[in-house]
């Protein structure tokens, strides 16, 4: 009997509440004829996770003398160890198109270009990207079939400054013309997933799962036990997304600032929006709704107030003022990096094929700065996170010998998520024909 197929991009449909509801599916056997179960390893997927204000380099990198597979783990990247096979730390890189930090720094990182300068305010400049940022020039390639072009999530809360939309978006299109993240996990949600009940419904009562009920009965007589499996798997993680939202939220609501989580006492609830945003977009990546996508933790010179570390003022500011050795700005970037980890942990923990989706990730890990006190652009924080596939390493201590650039290490996870990219990447200064190769296999 002829094996039946399923196309990838299969969606379930139905009604709940009178609205129209669609469910993504994951990657399943029935999905792809026999000839092609190569394919099922899953597609590769691009993202960027970006952070503001540097890092305190003495916590951060890894002894000089410890490169390869053999480094000690520092106080701020500590948090990931339990995903450390797939962390890459890059050190003793380089901004090439370095004139102004905090705007140098994140175009540099972004685009492998100098910033574009529209005006001033101030004593400083307003500024925008020059060029396309990587998720865009990963989207050209990897999402001409997906039903969503990339994606774009924020945690922190803007609080930044008059200085452009350098400071203030990480995905650009070009100079002025931004995708803007966003910051509510209701929203998101709706929008990858379809409308969710009205402001009067509860989502533990009310879930967007029993608007596609036959549907999902149907399916699971057609699939094979492992599919079904998988299935069930998928389905549970959709479920406890819109128990979490509904335990954190209370009742479906209208959001008020910042997004889903108000704050508490004047205190913004980063690591709860962070989970929630992570679950929405792991299940999104084993979807295939995208293959491109950016996560703003916190944007360029963010002011947000990390009051788990201990501090009464925005960060940016924290980092001006706060005596060396900085204490409070010390454990930011650890509490950063426990949010990081946990999107890395959730990716590791989401099955694909007969691995999972962070091994299919190439992800690019950083910031705008190096030290956010000294505001410089050399010893750059580069993170090189997921397996590309098979075609990134991982675990690997990288010390540049020569301050090389750091579109290098860009050229290095663009290829790994499979853009060719023959002649280079970048702009000016910044242009690089050069990836690393003690990161590939």
């Amino acid at each position: 009997m002829a094996r039946s197929t399923l196309s990838r991009r299969t969606f379930l449909r139905g009604v709940l509440g009178g609205a129209a509801v669609g469910v993504g599916l994951p990657l399943l056997d029935v999905m792809s004829p026999p000839f092609a179960r190569a394919e099922m390893a899953g597609p590769t997927r691009f993202g960027i996770w970006f952070w503001g204000n540097g890092v305190r380099r003495e916590h951060f990198f890894p002894k000089p003398t410890q490169t390869g597979a053999v480094w000690d783990m520092p106080e701020e990247l500590a948090p990931l160890a339990d995903v450390r096979p797939y962390v890459s730390v890059l050190s003793g890189l380089e901004i090439k198109t370095a004139t102004h930090p905090h705007h140098s720094g994140m175009t540099g990182i972004l685009t492998g270009a100098r910033y574009e300068q529209v005006g001033t305010t101030r004593d400083t400049i307003v500024t925008t990207f020059a060029q396309k940022s990587l998720d865009q020039v990963a989207a050209d390639v990897l999402c001409t079939r997906t039903p969503f072009r990339s994606l774009e999530v924020g945690i922190c809360q803007f609080r930044g400054t008059d200085e452009g939309t350098t400071f203030q978006h990480l995905s650009h299109n070009g100079p002025n013309n931004v995708n803007p993240s966003e910051y509510s996990p209701q929203n998101l949600f709706q929008r990858l997933f379809g409308a969710i009940p009205g402001p009067e419904k509860n989502l533990a009562r009310r879930s967007i799962l029993d608007g596609v009920g036959a549907q999902i009965q149907s399916l699971q007589h057609q699939v094979s036990q492992h599919d079904r499996r998988r299935l069930d798997q998928h389905l549970t993680s959709i479920r406890e997304i819109e128990r979490r939202l509904s335990q954190l939220a209370g009742q479906c609501k209208a959001p008020a600032m910042p997004g889903d989580f108000p704050d508490r006492e004047g205190k913004e609830q980063i690591a709860e929006k962070n989970r929630a945003m992570s679950d929405l977009l792991a299940v999104a990546l084993a979807c295939d709704l995208t293959r491109s996508f950016s996560v703003m933790f916190s944007s360029a010179g963010s002011g947000v107030v990390v009051w788990q570390a201990g501090a009464v003022n925005g960060l940016h500011q924290t980092c001006h003022d706060e005596p060396s050795p900085q204490p409070i700005v010390h454990r930011a970037v650890v509490f950063t990096m426990q949010q990081l980890a946990y999107f890395l942990g959730r990716l590791r923990d989401t099955p694909e094929g007969d691995s999972n989706l962070l091994e299919r990730c190439a992800i690019l890990g950083t910031t705008e700065l190096s030290e956010g006190n000294m505001h410089t652009n050399d010893e750059f924080p580069v993170l090189l996170l997921g397996r590309g596939g098979g075609k990134l390493k991982g675990g690997i201590h990288y010390r540049s010998p020569n301050r090389e650039n750091t579109t290098n290490a860009l050229l290095t996870v663009l290829r790994a998520a499979g853009l060719p990219l023959p002649t280079g990447f970048g702009y000016g200064p910044g242009r690089s024909d050069q990836s690393i190769s003690e990161l590939e296999t």
